[in-house]
C-alpha cells in the first residue's frame, strides 16, 4: 500500500472506532480481516497513524476546527508526525486509494497549526472532567505532563536475575535489538519504537524462550523493587494477574521465601503458569479462586508483605493504550474506587503485625492514589504511610529522589519526571 492509502484506512478505522465505541484493537484486527491484500508491515503502519491520532485527538481536532476522523488525522500528521501543509497535501491527492484533496480551510488551517490560546485539555489531550483532579497533583506542570503521557512508550526489558547473572550479559546477548540500560531501574534494557511504532518480536528471541528476560515497564520494573521484598518472606500477591510483578518479586526474592499469586478474577491467571516455568522460579504458589471462593483465607495475620496492584482506571498507560483516554467515564473511577477499597481492606487481614501493604497503580488520578489510602488509613488505624526516604533508601533508590513526584502517602512516577509509565506506589506498615 502507498503512503496514502495507509492515511485513508487509518481514517476509515477511526470513523469505526468513533461509530461502534469499540477499542482499536478490535476495529484494527476487523479492517485486517476484511482488508486482507494488507500486509503485516501496512497494517502495523496503519495502527500507528491510529494510535498517534488517538494520542493527539483532542489536539488535532483543535487546530482543524472539526472533530471528524478526517480532521483528526491531517492534525496530527502535522503536530505528531512534523508534515507540512505541502506534505500533507501531496498525501491528500484525491488519486485511487488517497484521501480527497485538502480544503482551502484545511490548508489555512494547517499552516497556521498552532495550540497557543488552546484550553489544558486540549493542549494537554486528555478528557475535560479529569482536569481537577489532575491538577491536585500536578499543578503548573499538568500541560507538560499529559503532553508526555500522549507520546509513543519504548519497549523496556527486564532482565531474570535468576537465569543471567547481570543486565551486561544479556544485553551483549542481543545486540541486534539495539536496547540500551534503563536510566533507573538497575534491571532494565530499553528498545525505542520504530517509525511504524512496532518494536522487535522478542517473544520469539531464544533469550526470551529460555527466561532471561521479560517484557516489563521500567515503572513496574521499579515499584516492584521499592516494595522492598527479601528473601525468606511470606508474600501475597493479590492482584497477580498474568504475573508481571510476582516474576519480578521471586527474582529479587532469590527464589528463597514463599510467594502466593491470586486474583479474584482466575481468567487473568491463565498466562502467569508458564511464565513462572521458563524464569525458572520455585517459590510461587498460584492460588486460583473457585466459585468466588478466596483461594488465601489460611494466610490470614501471617504475611509479611501483601502486593496490592489495584484495579485501576490505568490512565498511567495511556502511552500504550492511547483509545483508553477517550473511553473513560466519571463511572469507571467509582467503579475503581469501590474494587481498590475492597481489596485494601482484604490486605489488611492478611498482613501480620509489623508487615507492610505495598499499594501499586497504574494512575495518576489522587482520587485512586492517596485518597483510597486516606480512606482505609481511616477504617484500618494500626497501619501508617512509609516515609517517602526510608522507601527510596530501603530499596537502595537515592536516585529516584530527584526524579519522582512525592504525594501525601506514596511516590509518583509520570513519562515526563521518569520516562516510565504513569506508576504511583505507597507502602503501609502495620503496627506491630
Amino acid at each position: 500500500m502507498i503512503p496514502a492509502a495507509r492515511i485513508s484506512a487509518a481514517i476509515e478505522v477511526l470513523a469505526d472506532i468513533d461509530a461502534r465505541r469499540r477499542p482499536a484493537t478490535d476495529a484494527l484486527k476487523d479492517w485486517g480481516l476484511s482488508h486482507r491484500f494488507a500486509g503485516s508491515k501496512d497494517r502495523a503502519a496503519i495502527a500507528s497513524l491510529v494510535y498517534d491520532a488517538l494520542r493527539r485527538k483532542a489536539s488535532a481536532a483543535w487546530i482543524m476546527g472539526e472533530t471528524t476522523p478526517r480532521a483528526v488525522v491531517l492534525g496530527m500528521l502535522r503536530l505528531q508526525r512534523g508534515l507540512d501543509a505541502d506534505a500533507i497535501a501531496a498525501l491528500c491527492s484525491g488519486a485511487r486509494f488517497a484521501p480527497e484533496p485538502l480544503s482551502e480551510n484545511e490548508r489555512e488551517r494547517l499552516e497556521k497549526a498552532d495550540l497557543g490560546g488552546a484550553p489544558t485539555p486540549v493542549a494537554g489531550d486528555f478528557p475535560d472532567w479529569i482536569e481537577p483532579s489532575l491538577q491536585r497533583l500536578f499543578g503548573d506542570d499538568l500541560v507538560a505532563e499529559m503532553q508526555a503521557l500522549s507520546t509513543r512508550a519504548p519497549l523496556d526489558l527486564r532482565i531474570n536475575t535468576l537465569k543471567v547473572s547481570s543486565r551486561e550479559e544479556a544485553h551483549d546477548a542481543l545486540p541486534h535489538l539495539g536496547a540500551v540500560e534503563t536510566p533507573l531501574s538497575p534491571l532494565g534494557l530499553r528498545i525505542m519504537p520504530g517509525e511504524d511504532g512496532r518494536g522487535p518480536a522478542v517473544q520469539s528471541e531464544p533469550e526470551f524462550l529460555k527466561g532471561w528476560i521479560e517484557i516489563q515497564d521500567e515503572g513496574s520494573q521499579l515499584v516492584a523493587l521499592l516494595s522492598g521484598a527479601k528473601p525468606g518472606e511470606q508474600v501475597v500477591d493479590l492482584c497477580a494477574g498474568g504475573g508481571g510483578k510476582t516474576l519480578a518479586l521471586a527474582a529479587r526474592m532469590e527464589n528463597h521465601g514463599q510467594i502466593y499469586a491470586t486474583d479474584n478474577d482466575a481468567r487473568r491467571l491463565a498466562p502467569i503458569h508458564d511464565r513462572l516455568t521458563r524464569a525458572g522460579v520455585r517459590n510461587v504458589q498460584v492460588r486460583t479462586p473457585r466459585a468466588k471462593a478466596d483461594a488465601v483465607t489460611d494466610l490470614d495475620g501471617k504475611i509479611d508483605c501483601v502486593l496490592v496492584d489495584a484495579p485501576c482506571t490505568g490512565i498511567g498507560t495511556w502511552r500504550r493504550n492511547p483509545d483508553a483516554k477517550w473511553r473513560l467515564r466519571p463511572g469507571s473511577l467509582e467503579i475503581r474506587r469501590k474494587e481498590q477499597a475492597t481489596v485494601l481492606d482484604r490486605a489488611a487481614g492478611l498482613v501480620k503485625p509489623g508487615g507492610r501493604i505495598v499499594y501499586i497503580t497504574c494512575s495518576i488520578l489522587p482520587e485512586e492514589n492517596d485518597d483510597a489510602l486516606s480512606d482505609f488509613m481511616e477504617r484500618h488505624g494500626g497501619f501508617k504511610a512509609q516515609s517517602h526516604q526510608d522507601l527510596l533508601n530501603s530499596a537502595g533508590f537515592g536516585v529516584l529522589a530527584d526524579r519522582v513526584r512525592t504525594t501525601a502517602y506514596g511516590l509518583q512516577l509520570t513519562p515526563h519526571r521518569t520516562g516510565t509509565d504513569g506508576f504511583f506506589i505507597a507502602v503501609l506498615r502495620s503496627g506491630s
